[in-house]
Formats: structure tokens, sequence, C-alpha cells
């Protein structure tokens, strides 16, 4: 089982980033798949997550209207559309699958900053 994620970078207020998590080692489209961040000295939150089944999503109220996450089976990718970026959304984003136990991407780091 791995996860890469990747899409990540400074930006600047305001701006958009894509992160995406692409899958390999599983069948993606039996898993729900999550994405979560840690911020410098903080702990890891969660932040959004896709359901295997309905496609149905939650997302964190912080990030609520902002991100959108979506997936693509064909491509064995989740995405991560995140906009309206702010300074406190800077953080290692890491994408997550539980198969017994939990698999973690090795992470991305996002920079909001001007």
């Amino acid at each position: 089982v791995q996860l890469q994620a990747s899409g990540g970078g400074l930006v600047q207020p305001g701006g958009s980033l894509r992160l995406s998590c692409a899958a390999s080692g599983f069948t993606l489209d039996y898993y729900a798949i999550g994405w979560f961040r840690q911020a410098p000295g903080k702990e890891r939150e969660g932040v959004s997550c896709i359901s295997s089944s309905d496609g149905s999503t939650y997302y964190t109220d912080s990030v609520k209207g902002r991100f959108t996450i979506s997936r693509d089976n064909a491509k064995r990718t989740v995405y991560l559309q995140m906009s309206s970026l702010k300074p406190e959304d800077t953080a290692v984003y890491y994408c997550n699958v539980h198969l017994g136990r939990d698999f973690w991407g090795q992470g991305t780091l996002v920079t909001v900053s001007s």
C-alpha cells in the first residue's frame, strides 16, 4: 500500500492549490480516503474525507466552502482543491487510508504567505 501526495507549494493568501494523492497497492474504489494536515507545533488534524460508496464528503469547519475533495478511481487518485487559502492553512498535508491499520502518504508542504 502506497499513497503519494503532491501538489503543495508556496501560494499567496487568497490563492489556490490542488493536492493529489496517488494510490497504489490496493483497490482505491473500495476505500474512503482522508486528507489531514499538521501545522508547525500543532497536532495532526483531519481536513476532509471522501467515502468509497456514494462519494459523500466531510470537511472540517475551518475549510468548508473553500476546499473540495474528489476522487477519480480510474486514475487511482484523490484530489483536494483548495481555494481562498489563508495563512492558517499552512501545514504539511497528508492523505490517509485505513486498511486494517492507517497508511499515510509522505506529506506535501503547503505554505500560504505573502
